[in-house]
């Protein structure tokens, strides 16, 4: 499985930005998605994570009511909905996968599979 990440960019405070996960094996329906972010100077953090098989989701707490992730099976694609985004939201993006069907009620997946990152910087 080869993941894409794509549609970060510079935004100023309160916009709004989707990031886009492309996956390039067609049996893309049997994994669990997640989203990660690294700030400069930071440790790699848990933004949250979809279930492709049946939709599910789980948050972390920075990204809960402010984030939305959701897939696209037919093009093998997960997206990161970002809205009211902040400063502190600045970081490289990379999207992750694991096998699994069903629903979701962690993120704690391995994650064998990682994309290369997209950079979002929030700034006025």
């Amino acid at each position: 499985v080869q993941l894409q990440a794509s549609g970060g960019g510079l935004v100023q405070p309160g916009d709004s930005l989707k990031l886009t996960c492309a996956a390039s094996e067609s049996v893309f329906s049997d994994k669990v998605m997640a989203w990660y972010r690294q700030a400069p100077g930071k440790q790699r953090e848990l933004v949250g994570c979809i279930s492709v098989s049946d939709g599910s989701t789980v948050y972390a707490g920075s990204a809960e009511g402010r984030f939305t992730i959701s897939r696209d099976n037919a093009k093998n694609t997960v997206y990161l909905q970002m809205n009211s985004l902040k400063p502190e939201d600045t970081a490289v993006y990379y999207c992750a996968a694991d096998p699994w069907i069903g629903l979701i009620a962690t993120c704690d997946y391995t994650y064998d599979y990682w994309g290369q990152g997209t950079q979002v910087t929030v700034s006025s």
